[in-house]
């Protein structure tokens, strides 16, 4: 115990004893200790409190404040404000101007389609007998034939028993000539019978004749092509055994083709039967085509609101060829007193559609219209806008910009503890020279 006095007794009247080793546990520190700890206790909800109260003061007047002033543009970011411009202005930032015309404005439609092969001038060639193909006379894909040129020889022992039938027939009817009229008749219906049975089988009757003259059965026959055209298609090779049925060629007539195109829903309504179109095509620059719409598809594809219209052309020199692409343009009925501007001065926001109207004392008024109809340089406007009037036909975002900037400017201005004023809305006067 004593020692412990001693040590205690030492460590307290040590004058010149460093600051840092003084114990951090000790009368001092204890202090500091418990004065942060109080300050925190009362500071944090003191704040608190004092943040709830400045921020529900600084809404209650900012709803105040928003009673006596209208801050929709600033909140909605859609609504603008008539703008005065200066002459450098204007020209700075492209400015010009065009009058709202009445007149005769009719809707251009312009789509893209393909061209396609007609169907109705496409063949399939799949004989109706059965056999061996002996020679191919129309070998390679692409090659033109004509009506009645021969496309293959084909034996087949149904053919075979048919000439010999036919054959028969031939002596009978020579040899019942002096008969009964029963006899001949007979006879004569046998020999008619054994002729339809070829051209049931597509055996040109040509070649019937040629059987019968002779006296002498064919080991093949010639199958000759139906119509002219193209073979699009060669299922066949020399040798081949072939069934009754299988399609060997497709052949198509490209004298006349088709353009098919996806028109939109909402354009559906200038669309009818007959109706002249003007065909353009990459592969023939600068060249205008004329054909017909033919067929509205009766059907509207969900996935892109486009029906599906056809267009015929004709194809003189086989220009055109399946595959390519074309640009077709049409002409709805023609309106006869529409108000119209510029495309370029009406603004599309999304959710309405602006122009800007200059007044008589040259302030840009912005005015919501309703657009109707329109072509590749004017729109109709079927509400808002009256014959006469002057709106802005280029630069019509930028002027839309700077209208919106007013407003936003002098709402900003007029809140609580802001001190803004919108842009000038007259023209300042100019500056006088310097002496």
């Amino acid at each position: 115990m004593k020692r412990e006095i001693n040590e205690t007794d030492t460590l307290s009247v040590e004058p010149d004893a460093p600051e840092r080793s003084a114990s951090p546990f000790g009368p001092s520190s204890g202090r500091r200790a418990l004065v942060l700890r109080w300050t925190l206790y009362l500071g944090i909800p003191l704040i608190a409190l004092l943040t709830v109260f400045f921020v529900t003061r600084d809404s209650e007047e900012s709803a105040a404040a928003a009673a006596g002033h209208d801050h929709g543009a600033v909140a909605g970011g859609d609504s603008a404000q008539s703008v005065m411009l200066s002459g450098d202005e204007e020209r700075r930032i492209g400015v010009t101007y065009a009058v709202a015309t009445a007149g005769s404005l009719s809707k251009e439609i312009r789509t893209v389609g393909q061209v396609t092969f007609d169907e109705t001038r496409v063949k399939l060639i799949a004989p109706k007998i059965e056999g061996w193909v002996e020679r191919l006379y129309v070998d390679i894909t692409g090659q033109a034939v004509q009506a009645g040129a021969p496309l293959l020889a084909i034996y087949s022992p149904m053919l075979v028993s048919a000439q010999e039938e036919l054959l028969l027939a031939k002596r009978l009817e020579r040899e019942v000539a002096g008969a009964s009229d029963d006899a001949r008749a007979s006879a004569s219906e046998l020999l008619s019978s054994a002729r339809r049975r070829f051209g049931y089988w597509d055996i040109p009757a040509a070649d019937v004749a040629r059987i019968e003259s002779t006296g002498q059965v064919q080991r093949t026959l010639t199958l000759r092509a139906p119509v002219s055209g193209f073979v699009i298609e060669k299922n066949v090779l020399e040798g081949q055994k072939i069934m009754a049925g299988e399609t060997l060629y497709k052949i198509a007539d490209l004298r006349i083709v088709w353009v098919e195109g996806e028109v939109f829903e909402q354009d559906l309504s200038s669309v009818r039967l007959g109706q002249r179109v003007t065909a353009e095509l990459q592969a023939l620059p600068g060249q205008e085509l004329s054909g017909r719409i033919t067929y509205i598809y009766p059907t509207l594809n969900p996935e892109t609101r486009t029906a599906r219209v056809r267009v015929e052309l004709p194809n003189p020199g086989l220009r055109l060829k399946p595959g390519m692409y074309a640009t077709f343009r049409l002409t709805g009925s023609a309106r006869p007193n529409a108000i119209t501007v510029p495309r370029s001065a009406v603004l599309a926001t999304g959710e309405r559609s602006l122009v800007f109207v200059r007044r008589a004392d040259g302030m840009l008024e912005p005015r919501e219209v309703v657009v109707g109809i329109g072509n590749d340089t004017r729109v109709e406007i079927l509400r808002g806008l009256a014959a006469g009037e002057t709106v802005v036909a280029s630069a019509t975002f930028l002027v839309d910009a700077e209208s919106n900037l007013g407003t936003v400017m002098g709402g900003m201005g007029d809140m609580p503890g802001m001190d803004l004023t919108a842009p000038s809305q007259t023209p300042s006067p100019p500056t006088p020279p310097k002496d």
